[in-house]
């Protein structure tokens, strides 16, 4: 049950390195495009979003460093580490370096079980970090480029693309990310490859329908966004901060945690608090299939009669049934390919994710952690560190009983 970091893995974190460095490199192409077609409009949204989504990013990246013991910030004065921040290259610097630990335990074999956990230590924060960025930079870029091909009625091959890429991308932080906080305890099952696809495929349909309301919005309303965006924004950012978030070492920076989350709420569910998550999921997919249904109606209510874009009508039409989809397999993952139907089969234990935490049975919590994903895994699992489940944190742990 316990996944050690191996080739495989150095060879998807060196992929998600490449696909990070290409992504930045496809935005200034997107914007140069934009600006060459007599659009600057767009391009600086465009680079708006980049540099909004990048500062966030950069900003928790540095802070996080900050808080984390001497002996597990990367090697380099701070002042080095402060500027490549500054300059944006951050999260970049944090992917590289995860690159040479990992080649060190895949090929080096150099005191492998410390490196393990230095390892897992890293990959936990780039996760989340990569969650952050996807959703505050790809989701609005998305909804921008989807909202542009329908404005002009035609797409380049690179807007296609990007809209693919961009889909997937989605996804796929949403499902690494919970992988990852699976991985931070190493007695946790691993989601098998079915349980992952559904995973993958549940996110992908709930979140298509969301950024297509908002981009037929746009197109009938381009200005209704900037009104609707921060309403629902705020009332996110309410909502996490009642439900009492303790994500961030201090008062200011966990004001930017629940910004953030807000940004990620606005598209996808994120669970940010203990307990069981039934009642607010159900209030959450609510509050969006609504929201959703009334921007896609005020497109409906609003489009000229002799609307070029008529074929859409049988689009939007399907978005509701591929959100109702998304929710199925949402509810199939969780009674029948959750890792714990495995874990019963096998006699043995294995919480569903944010459902009622086990027996409070305490043992000794290493004194050097990642912080950050003890929390999210307490909020994901709602646990109380059971006997028996070790964390895979970046550090050797004490497991002697309290």
């Amino acid at each position: 049950m316990s996944r050690r970091f191996g080739r495989w893995e150095l060879a998807l974190a060196a992929a998600g390195t490449a696909a990070a460095a290409l992504d930045a490199g496809a935005d200034a192409w997107l914007a140069a495009g934009y600006a060459r077609s007599g659009q600057p409009g767009w391009a600086a949204l465009t680079l708006a979003l980049v540099a909004a989504a990048s500062v966030s990013t950069q900003a928790c990246s540095w802070l996080w460093l900050r808080s984390d013991p001497p002996a597990l910030r990367p090697g380099g004065p701070p002042w080095l580490l402060a500027a490549l921040h500054l300059l944006q290259l951050g999260f970049l610097f944090r992917c590289l370096h995860a690159l040479k630990v990992g080649w060190k335990v895949c090929w080096a074999k150099v005191e492998e079980d410390e490196e393990q956990r230095r390892m897992a230590f890293l990959s936990h924060d780039i996760s989340m970090l990569r969650l952050f960025e996807t959703f505050l930079e790809n989701t609005p870029q998305l909804t921008l480029l989807l909202y542009v091909i329908l404005r002009t009625n035609k797409a380049e091959p690179s807007q296609g693309l990007g809209i693919c890429t961009a889909f997937l991308c989605v996804s796929w932080s949403l499902l690494d990310y919970h992988q990852s906080l699976r991985a931070f305890l190493r007695d946790k099952y691993e989601l098998s490859r079915g349980s992952s696809i559904i995973y993958f495929l549940w996110n992908l349909f709930l979140i298509c329908p969301r950024i297509l309301a908002v981009a037929l919005f746009a197109l009938l309303w381009p200005y209704g966004v900037a009104i609707h965006f921060p309403l629902v924004w705020l009332a996110m950012f309410l909502w996490v901060s009642l439900q009492g978030t303790d994500f961030m070492e201090s008062p200011g920076p966990e004001q930017l945690y629940r910004a953030m989350v807000a940004v990620v709420l606005y598209f996808s569910w994120f669970n940010v608090a203990q307990g069981r998550t039934l009642y607010r999921s159900i209030i959450y997919h609510g509050f969006i299939l609504v929201d959703s249904t009334l921007l896609a109606l005020s497109w409906l209510w609003g489009r000229p009669p002799s609307d070029e874009h008529s074929y859409l009508v049988l689009v939007v039409a399907a978005a509701l049934p591929c959100y109702l989809l998304g929710l199925a397999l949402r509810v199939t993952y969780y009674k029948w390919l959750h890792p714990n139907r495995r874990a019963q089969q096998e006699g043995s234990y294995d919480e569903v994710d944010a459902s009622d935490g086990l027996e409070s049975r305490s043992f000794s919590v290493p004194e050097l952690v990642n912080k950050r994903m003890q929390w999210l895994v307490q909020t994901q699992f709602s646990i109380s560190w059971p006997g028996g489940q070790r964390l895979l944190n970046g550090v050797a742990a004490l497991e002697s009983a309290v």
